[in-house]
């Protein structure tokens, strides 16, 4: 399963038991490359070039992975081995042809240069909500809320499963008792996601009726989730929308062409010289970005509230942000809440190895006011992790980034301040994202098939 994301391609290569009446997953193989699909098409290809150049590159630039697949799977099972390519928020949002021209070109590609079997309609951009909801698939199968997951502790921050009685030692397999499912957020570079399977009391407070519902038969029993996939809500988004605020309000008060700005989410004594382009134009320009003097995590905060659009108009009640309805997360959802993919990259590193008491909403807010004060309180609290430093220093948008977070938990979604939420990476050595539970709905939706 290739996950063709906005920042970057990945390749799980999953083993599976299909024995069963679910598919038993075994293992993973996982690889990365960078850039994504995307950067192709905004990248100009060289003068001599076809038009279609970009479409090639960026479809060569998934060579590497499956040559990976192809040192992995046994040689005797290439023809039988399904393949997939599914592009997710940053193709998405490519204007034009330029979305479709890439896809064309890389099932091309990968019919005509690798063995695989690519399944029917094997190469596509996914649809948001089939993000969302793979991703809730693949974390609850592998703590053993759904199906038949591995049920190993989880390498992530507060993850725990609980062993089944009667069974101690170190190197056992350990079985989740999990009744209640996790509710799975993933931010990406350009979308954000949010699954949860709801409860209500009463029948007449029941999830309305909608897109975001998704009814959801796994292993022979029913899940009605709640789902919604945010476009141009994922950091790089948020980046580039909190950016285009500072040089708009710079203008209004008089700002030049080629002035200094500041950015009150950026770091204090840091800088960063940005892109900024003008929504009705399109016209790009350079702006060079400064900290402010003091810690500015209360205005980043404006910001971002500004970014959110909470004010926007909600017809169908109640609304999380941006006018999209989402029941009532205190009262419909008591389980336990996991963050994935750049909540997981900015906090992680920031944490002590033995968290002190639970992570909460409130704390990843102080942590983001640790951050947005600058160099003097970074070397306080993590002037003993050199590569802790090194990544504040090398990002100035930490602080937006954290800020983001932060925002999007308590005003966006709602959360609590006092709410605990997990960060996952891997369970059981496994990456957590939409590829696990994509590749379960591949091989146990019908009968697969060997390439001719």
């Amino acid at each position: 399963m290739i996950d063709a994301g906005s920042t970057g391609s990945r390749i799980h290569i999953y083993k599976f038991n299909n024995c069963l009446g679910t598919p038993s997953f075994e293992y993973e193989v996982f690889k990365m490359t960078q850039p994504g699909l995307s950067h192709y098409a905004t990248t100009p290809s060289p003068s001599d070039a076809p038009p279609s150049d970009f479409a090639q590159r960026a479809a060569e630039s998934l060579d590497t992975l499956l040559d990976e697949a192809l040192r992995v799977v046994p040689k005797s099972l290439y023809h039988c081995t399904p393949v997939a390519v599914k592009a997710t928020a940053g193709l998405r949002m490519l204007p034009g042809k330029r979305s479709e021209d890439i896809l064309k070109q890389v099932d091309k590609r990968v019919r005509e240069k690798y063995p695989f079997k690519l399944v029917d309609k094997g190469v596509v951009v996914m649809d948001g909500k089939d993000e969302g909801v793979f991703a809730w698939i693949t974390v609850n199968y592998l703590v053993g809320s759904i199906g038949h997951g591995k049920g190993e502790d989880a390498v992530a921050v507060g993850v725990e499963v609980e062993e089944e009685e009667g069974r101690e030692g170190k190197g056992e397999t350990k079985r989740a008792q999990t009744k209640e499912t996790y509710a799975v957020l993933d931010l990406g570079g350009a979308s954000t996601q949010i699954v949860f399977e709801p409860t209500f009391e009463q029948d007449d407070l029941a999830m309305e009726e909608g897109e975001h519902k998704y009814d959801l038969k796994f292993s022979g029993k029913k899940h009605v989730l709640y789902q919604h996939s945010y476009l141009g809500y994922g950091l790089m988004s948020a980046r580039r929308h909190v950016h285009r605020l500072v040089e708009f309000m710079d203008s209004l008060r008089g700002g030049k062409e080629n002035s200094i700005v500041g950015n009150p989410c950026l770091s204090k004594g840091t800088r960063r010289r940005v892109e900024v382009a003008d929504e009705r134009t399109g016209e790009k320009k350079n702006v060079t970005m400064v900290g402010e003097d003091v810690g500015s995590f209360d205005g980043c905060s404006r910001l971002m509230q500004l970014v959110l659009a909470k004010d926007a108009i909600c017809e169908l009640k109640p609304c999380s942000f941006d006018g999209v309805y989402q029941p009532n997360l205190l009262t419909s959802f008591s389980g336990k809440v996991l963050l994935l993919s750049y909540f997981y990259d900015r906090l992680h590193p920031l944490l002590p190895p033995t968290l002190p008491s639970p992570l909460t909403v409130s704390s990843i807010a102080n942590i983001s006011r640790d951050v947005c004060q600058g160099r003097e309180r970074w070397l306080d609290l993590w002037g003993a992790k050199p590569d802790v430093m090194r990544e504040l220093e090398e990002r100035p948008e930490y602080c937006l980034d954290l800020t983001f977070m932060y925002t999007l938990l308590r005003l966006g979604y709602e959360f609590e301040d006092e709410r605990e939420v997990k960060l996952g990476k891997k369970i059981g050595g496994t990456e957590l994202g939409w590829c696990l539970g994509a590749a379960i709905n591949m091989v146990g939706a019908g009968e697969l098939t060997c390439r001719a």
